[in-house]
């Protein structure tokens, strides 16, 4: 799937992360602002990677700012942004192209 348009889902809440998308300059740009980013940042970004390789996604600019969010909303929040970001609106899949 190649990304189209910059994109987000999610919010700045306790408990969710904001999750932005757009064109890469080839291969995945990675950037995770957390406040638990010690603790558990390469969990973050193992989810996240593992996330986009599901959804046939390899050139992209990933942001992600954390406020303490579970692995599921974190898959599901990179979801909705690519989907968003190639305007795809009707069947979508939820749940169904992400398998962990």
């Amino acid at each position: 799937m190649e990304i189209k348009k910059p994109a987000a889902a999610g919010t700045l809440e306790s408990s969710d992360c904001q999750v932005t998308v757009e064109a890469g300059s080839g291969g995945i740009e990675f950037s995770l602002d957390s406040a638990v980013i010690n603790q558990y940042g390469n969990q973050i970004r193992k989810v996240a990677f593992d996330t986009l390789k599901n959804l046939g996604v390899n050139n992209v600019r990933l942001t992600i700012v954390d406020k303490g969010a579970l692995d599921c909303t974190i898959r599901a929040r990179i979801e909705a942004a690519v989907y968003r970001s190639v305007g795809q609106t009707e069947n979508l899949p939820w749940g169904g192209a992400i398998r962990s």
